[in-house]
């Protein structure tokens, strides 16, 4: 689906759903991670457009089909997936995040409480500190920046090329979800990951009040590491926890089926 806003083209999937024929069915959004676009939500989007919910997955700015530049701040992101969702005529919705995604579900939360039922955080934490090898690699537009991130984003099984899809190798497609990127993308989504309240950041800064939260964490994930996610839900009101054995930050195309069944059961 395309649509403009700001001024700029934005793209969305909708899981294949048809928006127009329940305009006033409950709405999911879901946000994508640094460097990647709508398209690691297939899976999801898919089964929840057909249990009835409106369902958006949005290119962020300059991601995949969406034009415009790269936003600089979480909080922007954040703003601007409250813009997109109020311009299409969403009341409120479920919104999950994925790793840089999951930031902007919190920031959704903070900063526009009555736009959000439930938020589902994914390979989180906070603070979301980036590495300066990371950074720099990124900053050069070098291709050391997508193989040191997708190299920490997998399982050791991962790692060695293992998928629960027959004859797929999760690592690779995960480097050539990357290697779609425009240059200065990456390094834009890791400084807003970095930057989000600082070093100092601390959950209460963040606060989402009563809505109910669900966290997913991979317990082999060396982005964002299970205690780091774990932690985070301990300081939020009305926090689940779901672990994954076996399964790193890459866990939408790692563990795929045990992400949609804690998903379905939180969100219904």
């Amino acid at each position: 689906m395309r649509t403009t806003l700001q001024g700029e083209t934005v793209y969305y999937g909708t899981g294949s759903g048809s928006h127009a024929a329940d305009a006033e069915a409950a709405a999911i959004v879901f946000v994508h991670g640094a460097g990647f676009d709508h398209s690691v939500w297939v899976m999801p989007a898919r089964y929840f457009a057909r249990h009835g919910l409106r369902v958006f997955a949005p290119d962020l700015p300059a991601h995949g089909r969406s034009g415009g530049a790269p936003l600089e701040s979480i909080e922007a992101m954040a703003d601007w997936v409250a813009a997109l969702l109020r311009q299409e005529g969403v009341k409120s919705a479920v919104a999950v995040g994925h790793s840089m995604g999951s930031l902007i579900c919190l920031a959704l939360g903070n900063r526009h409480p009555h736009l959000v039922d439930k938020i589902a955080l994914l390979g989180t934490a906070l603070p979301m500190p980036v590495g300066p090898p990371l950074l720099q690699a990124a900053a050069d537009n070098h291709h050391a920046a997508i193989d040191m991130a997708n190299t920490w984003s997998h399982s050791f099984a991962g790692g060695l090329g293992a998928a629960q899809v027959p004859g797929l190798s999760n690592l690779n497609s995960g480097e050539r979800w990357l290697e779609r990127m425009q240059p200065g993308v990456y390094h834009a989504d890791l400084a807003a990951c970095n930057n989000f309240y600082g070093a100092e950041g601390e959950a209460g800064q963040v606060d989402v009040g009563d809505i109910p939260t669900l966290v997913i964490a991979g317990r082999e994930d060396r982005m964002t590491p299970a205690r780091a996610g774990l932690q985070l839900a301990a300081e939020i009101a009305q926090a689940a926890t779901v672990e994954l054995a076996g399964c790193g930050h890459a866990m939408l195309s790692e563990q795929p089926n045990q992400v949609l069944d804690a998903l379905a059961e939180f969100v219904f």
